[in-house]
């Protein structure tokens, strides 16, 4: 039998598919795989099933040019902790698990949406801290969102998802900018730039892809774009947004709020971030439903399965 890792626990349907093709080693650990780790995983298995921060870099490859590893197999859409193109270059193919996250991180977005613009974190502190004083009618007034405009970044299937409970959910306007022209409906508008999905906004979703195309591409220059009154809200990945930028942004006016389920450098929160009562800040919870891991465990072993059957990979990237 193929011998795999598995670098993280998985849910145990996953592993109980695993097994029964493949000779699984599941690494016990929760943490991000260190460098050594990397090197010898592509050395000693016949496939990986990575996620997200597993950093299988140009670095690692250099390291290990004619790899033992020739699939990895990444649970979860994004995979920007690979360098596909020197996986490529080293003859190892990657495939991820596109469509089992949409839903479930489209929910997530319209959660921080609804925390962000009526201050829910904010509120839930106060009570928790004992400093509630009862209600009355000026107490914590935040943003009605229904019938306001959201701006969407990035028009793949999870900003389409977003697209849709904001319009058919909450009457909401939906602008959005995507890198190319992009035709979703005529609920949604494509404007002509960045710049104009920031300034026509009162809440912009940012659901882009992680990478180098767009990294920082939410920097201090497009957050001066936004209304005071508006909020950002991040699910895509950490470095999409500037994160400095957007501290300073929020700490001087410039926005009025944000809500963020990842940061530039997991497990790390700024101190500066944790500090402001206008942020919600949760721990990348995008996917954090059973039955949507489940899904993506399956997606990432039935690539596996497809790999060693010499099939084509169902979810090559």
């Amino acid at each position: 039998m193929p011998k795999v890792l598995i670098t993280r626990k998985l849910p145990d349907v996953v592993l109980a598919a695993a097994r029964d093709l493949m000779d699984v080693t599941v690494r016990d650990d929760t943490l991000l795989m260190s460098p050594d780790e990397v090197t010898h995983a592509l050395q000693t298995y016949d496939a990986v099933l990575p996620t997200l921060g597993d950093a299988f870099s140009a670095a690692a490859f250099d390291l290990v040019p004619q790899p033992r590893c020739k699939l990895l197999a990444n649970f979860g859409v994004g995979y920007n902790h690979i360098d596909a193109a020197a996986a490529a270059k080293a003859g190892v193919a990657v495939s991820n698990t596109p469509g089992a996250v949409t839903d479930a991180t489209a929910d997530i977005a319209l959660t921080l949406m609804l925390m962000v613009t009526r201050r829910a974190g904010e509120g839930e502190r106060l009570v928790r801290a004992g400093k509630w004083e009862g209600w009355h009618p000026t107490q914590m007034l935040g943003l009605h969102m229904t019938g306001k405009t959201v701006g969407i970044v990035g028009m793949g299937r999870i900003g389409q998802a977003i697209a849709k409970r904001c319009h058919y959910g909450f009457d909401m306007k939906v602008v959005f900018y995507n890198r190319s022209a992009k035709k979703v409906g005529d609920h949604a508008t494509q404007l002509s730039d960045l710049r104009a999905v920031m300034e026509a906004s009162d809440v912009v979703v940012t659901a882009v892809p992680g990478g180098a195309e767009t990294r920082h591409i939410i920097d201090s220059a497009v957050l001066a774009a936004m209304k005071p009154t508006a909020y950002l809200v991040n699910i895509a990945r950490g470095d999409v947004v500037d994160e400095a930028a957007l501290v300073t942004a929020l700490q001087t006016g410039v926005i009025a709020g944000a809500g963020l389920d990842v940061y530039e450098q997991e497990p790390h929160v700024p101190d500066a971030l944790k500090a402001l009562e206008n942020t919600v800040l949760l721990p990348h919870l995008g996917t954090a439903a059973l039955e949507v891991r489940t899904a993506m465990g399956l997606m990432a072993v039935d690539n596996l399965r497809a790999h060693f059957a010499g099939e084509p990979l169902p979810n090559a990237v």
